[in-house]
């Protein structure tokens, strides 16, 4: 039991965890004013203002350096850590949906020729834009410093 309670007490966690919850919220709302409906789907998919992947990451990061240390070996780690996740966000997953696109592109050319083929699309949506990671990860910096006192004075 007294490792279920070690878990409810980890602020950073719960901070890391916030953010990516905070940002996928936000990301409904950016989707409701861009197209005027409300869309769920947009809480259980990849890509999207801000990037939740970003926000759970620095968090994170920041947390772990709230609370062990900014030179210590977690923060080191957790910092490398949250650079691949935006890298492999704005870098690898967003060269992917432009190749889903092109692919789509043909495929809607190909099934104009050949209408007895039926393929599903390729989801495009994959990765970010490099602001949509640099905004996830401003979201988690002020989300770790927000549940800082959680943790810090307890």
């Amino acid at each position: 039991m007294q490792d279920v309670e070690n878990v409810l007490n980890n602020w950073v966690l719960f901070a890391a965890l916030s953010a990516s919850l905070v940002a996928q919220v936000l990301k409904l709302l950016t989707d409701y004013v861009i197209h005027r409906k409300i869309n769920f789907r947009i809480l259980v998919t990849t890509g999207g203002m801000p990037s939740s992947h970003s926000a759970l990451v620095t968090a994170l990061a920041v947390g772990v350096a709230l609370s062990r240390g900014w030179e210590s070996i977690e923060f080191a780690m957790a910092s490398i850590f949250a650079i691949i996740v935006m890298y492999d966000a704005a870098g690898v997953r967003q060269a992917a949906g432009k190749q889903a696109r092109i692919l789509n592109q043909m495929i809607d050319e190909l099934f104009q020729e050949h209408p007895e083929f039926n393929e599903q699309r390729l989801k495009e949506l994959l990765g970010h834009t490099p602001m949509q990671v640099i905004m996830g990860s401003v979201l988690g910096v002020i989300i770790a410093w927000l549940f800082a006192p959680l943790g810090l004075s307890g």
